[in-house]
C-alpha cells in the first residue's frame, strides 16, 4: 500500500525508479520524465530503446523460449538458441525486403511460434507490428490493415479449429489484392497442401538461414511499437497505437510486481493473435518466462485439453478468460481429480467479470492453495489497470488490487469521487497509454474515446466499486449499465446469477428506454442443450435474481434466443442490441464484420419488428 500510494505521489520517480531497477539499456538522454498532459503525454524524450532487446538478454542453455502445442496434440519446443537465429533470419529477409524503422509489419497468423518470431524480428529493426487471427473475415482485417499500409503481409493459407480444417487461401489472394503498399508477402504453409495462390510470395520455410547476428536497433522511446484495434462494433475499428518503450516498461513492470513470473517459469494464455493478451503473454519473455503457445479449439478434443496443458508443459502461469471458467463450471469437470497440477502456481482471468461461483470453482475443483489473479485493463493500454499481487489475501469476487503507478479512482456522474459503484477513471498518465491513433493527426478520435465526460482525465469505460480491501469489482461496462428508474445496474450482477443456472448456456439483458418515463427490461437466454425455457424456470430465473441482487434486477420479460452476439475479441454486444431494439437502423449502430457472429443480430431486428415496433 505504501508503495502503491508513492508510485502516485511521486509518479514520474516511480516510472523513472523502474529504469534503474530492470537495468534498461537505452542510448542517449533525458531531461523530463514526462512532457504535458494527457492524452499527449511524452515520455522520457530524448531516449531510445529497443523491446527484442530485452527480451533477448533473458537467452539461457537449459530454458526454452517458447513451448508450442495445436489441438492435434502435436508439440515443438524453441530453444533461446533457435529462436535467436531464426529471429535473426527473419531479420535480414526484411531487411533485404527494405523493411525501415517506422514501416508496418502486418500478420494474419495462428497463435504459433511463426508469429512470436516476426514480431521479434520486425521490432528489432524499428518496425511497427500489427496482427489478426484468421478466423477474423477477410472485411475485419482490411478494416484494420488498410488504414496502416503495411508494407510487408505475413499470412497462413489455412488453420485447424475444433477438429475442422478451415482453407484461408482466397482470403489471403483478396487481402493481398486490397493492400496496395505490399512490397512483399510471406505464406507460413498449414498442414494443408497449399494451392497455387495468384500472387508472388516468399514461403516461410524456404527464408535463408544467414548465420548473421541479431541486432537491435533503438528507436525513440515514444515510437510507435505496435497498433491494436478496438472492437469497431459502430465504426471503423480505431487503431490504438502504443509506444515502444512505454510498453516495455509496463510489461516489465507488471511481469515481475503483479504477476511474479520467475526466469524460467512457464506461461500461458489463451488466446488469438487478434487479442491484446497475445502481446501480454509476448511480454513473459521480458522476465525471462518460458511462454506456452496453444492454437486450436479449447475444448478439443474434450472439455479438459487447456488443463490436460498444465501437466504436458509444466506450466506455472494459467491464463484463461471468466466465461471460459464459468463454462467448465456448468460443465460440472474436476481438474483436481484428473490432472497433479504440481507446477500450477497462479490461475489469471480476465475478459469478462468473474463470478463468486467462478473464484469457488477454482478453489474447490481446480487447486486449494492456488493465485488467483483477475486482473482488467485492455486494449487501450495493453495490461491491467487492476489485477494481481503475491502479498495479498484473494477475496471472493474481488480483484486483488489497483496496479502500481496507476491513478485508478471511482467517480460518479458529476466528477466527484465515490465509495458507491461509479465510473472507473484514470487520473494521472501512464507510459502505456497509446501515443496516438492512427491517422488520427488531432487526437479528435482519442479524446472521444477517454476524455469526452472528464476533462483531461481518463473515463475507461467500466462500472466499478472499490471494496473495503482496497480491491476492485467490475460489474460491466458502463455504457451497457442498465439504468432503470433512475438506478444504474450493473449487467453483471445479471449474468452472475445465470451463471448458476445450468439450463441457461448464456444470456444477455438490456434496459430500453421508453417514452413518459418507461423502460423495457428483457433477459434473453440461449439454452442449453436439452433445456426449455418452461414456466418453472422463469420462475426459478426471476425468483433468484430478486433473492441474490433486487427487485429492480428482475427483468420484465425473459426470452429464448437462438445466439448471442460476440465481437471478434470475444465481448458481449449489448449496447447495439440495445439500439436495434430503441428502433435505430441495424446497419448503422453495428459493424457486422467486427462481430464474431453477425447472423446472431437477425433474431432482435426480427424481435423488434415484431414486439416493439
Amino acid at each position: 500500500d505504501e508503495l502503491h500510494a508513492w508510485s502516485l505521489s511521486h509518479y514520474e520517480d516511480f516510472w523513472a525508479g523502474l529504469l534503474d531497477y530492470f537495468k534498461v539499456k537505452y542510448s542517449n538522454d533525458y531531461q523530463q520524465v514526462t512532457i504535458g498532459k494527457m492524452p499527449q503525454v511524452k515520455w522520457f524524450k530524448g531516449i531510445d530503446v529497443n523491446y527484442a532487446e530485452h527480451v533477448f538478454r533473458n537467452t539461457s542453455p537449459k530454458q526454452p523460449a517458447i513451448l508450442s502445442i495445436n489441438e492435434n496434440g502435436e508439440k515443438s519446443e524453441w530453444t533461446w538458441a533457435a529462436l535467436t537465429q531464426k529471429t535473426a533470419d527473419v531479420q535480414q529477409f526484411l531487411l533485404r525486403a527494405g523493411v525501415k524503422p517506422g514501416d508496418r509489419v502486418a500478420a494474419y497468423l495462428p497463435n504459433i511460434p511463426e508469429a512470436t518470431i516476426s514480431f521479434l524480428a520486425a521490432n528489432s529493426i524499428g518496425a511497427v507490428w500489427s496482427s489478426c487471427s484468421p478466423d477474423f473475415g477477410t472485411q475485419a482485417v482490411l478494416d484494420r490493415f488498410v488504414q496502416i499500409e503495411p508494407t510487408v503481409l505475413i499470412v497462413t493459407d489455412g488453420y485447424a479449429y475444433g477438429g475442422k480444417f478451415f482453407s484461408r487461401q482466397n482470403e489471403v489472394v483478396q487481402l493481398v489484392a486490397s493492400l496496395p503498399t505490399l512490397n512483399e508477402v510471406i505464406v507460413v504453409p498449414s498442414t494443408n497442401p497449399s494451392k497455387s495462390l495468384a500472387f508472388n510470395f516468399t514461403n516461410w520455410n524456404k527464408i535463408p538461414t544467414t548465420y548473421q547476428p541479431l541486432t537491435f536497433t533503438r528507436v525513440p522511446f515514444n515510437h510507435p511499437i505496435w497498433i491494436l484495434y478496438s472492437s469497431g462494433t459502430t465504426g471503423m475499428p480505431k487503431a490504438i497505437t502504443h509506444g515502444t518503450g512505454g510498453i516495455l516498461l509496463e510489461q516489465l513492470k507488471y511481469g515481475a510486481f503483479h504477476q511474479d513470473i520467475k526466469k524460467g517459469e512457464r506461461c500461458f494464455w489463451y488466446t488469438t493473435t487478434g487479442w491484446m493478451m497475445w502481446n501480454y503473454l509476448t511480454g513473459c519473455l521480458l522476465a525471462g518466462g518460458t511462454i506456452v503457445l496453444y492454437d486450436g479449439h479449447p475444448a478439443y478434443p474434450d472439455r479438459n485439453t487447456l488443463w490436460r496443458l498444465i501437466d504436458a508443459c509444466r506450466i506455472a502461469h494459467f491464463g484463461i478468460s471468466g466465461s471460459y471458467v464459468v463454462s467448465m463450471m456448468k460443465s460440472d469437470s474436476y481438474p483436481q481429480e484428473e490432472f497433479k497440477l504440481d507446477s500450477l502456481r497462479s490461475i489469471g482471468s480476465t475478459g469478462s467479470p468473474l463470478p463468486a461461483e467462478g473464484f469457488q470453482w477454482i478453489y474447490s475443483k481446480v487447486k486449494q492453495d492456488i493465485w488467483l489473479t483477475s486482473m482488467s485493463g485492455g486494449t487501450d493500454v495493453c495490461s491491467a489497470f487492476v489485477g494481481g499481487c503475491p502479498l495479498l489475501p484473494v477475496y471472493q469476487s474481488e480483484i486483488q488490487c489497483i496496479a502500481l503507478g496507476c491513478d485508478l479512482q471511482v467517480w460518479d456522474e458529476s466528477g466527484t469521487r465515490t465509495n458507491e459503484e461509479g465510473e472507473m477513471v484514470i487520473t494521472k498518465p501512464m507510459p502505456s497509454m497509446p501515443v496516438f491513433f492512427w491517422n488520427d493527426p488531432e487526437f479528435k478520435r482519442y479524446y472521444e474515446s477517454y476524455f469526452d465526460v472528464y476533462p483531461g482525465v481518463w473515463r475507461h469505460g467500466d462500472w466499478i466499486r472499490k471494496t473495503e480491501h482496497e480491491g476492485i469489482i467490475i460489474y460491466g461496462r458502463s455504457d451497457a449499465t442498465l439504468n432503470r428508474g433512475g438506478v444504474r445496474i450493473g449487467s453483471a450482477e445479471i449474468y452472475k446469477v445465470l451463471d448458476k443456472v445450468i439450463e441457461v448456456k448464456d444470456s444477455l439483458i438490456v434496459c430500453i428506454d421508453k417514452p413518459n418515463r418507461e423502460f423495457y427490461m428483457p433477459l434473453f437466454v440461449m439454452m442449453n442443450e436439452g433445456f426449455a425455457l418452461e414456466e418453472s424456470l422463469i420462475k426459478k430465473i426471476k425468483h433468484q435474481l430478486k433473492t441474490a441482487c433486487s427487485p429492480r434486477h428482475v427483468p420484465d420479460e425473459i426470452l429464448v434466443c437462438p445466439d448471442i452476439p460476440y465481437t471478434l475479441s470475444g465481448k458481449k454486444t449489448e449496447t447495439p442490441v440495445k439500439k436495434i431494439l430503441m428502433g435505430k437502423d441495424p446497419h448503422k449502430v453495428v459493424n457486422v464484420g467486427s462481430l464474431r457472429n453477425p447472423e446472431s443480430l437477425k433474431f432482435f431486428v426480427e424481435f423488434f419488428q415484431s414486439h416493439i415496433g
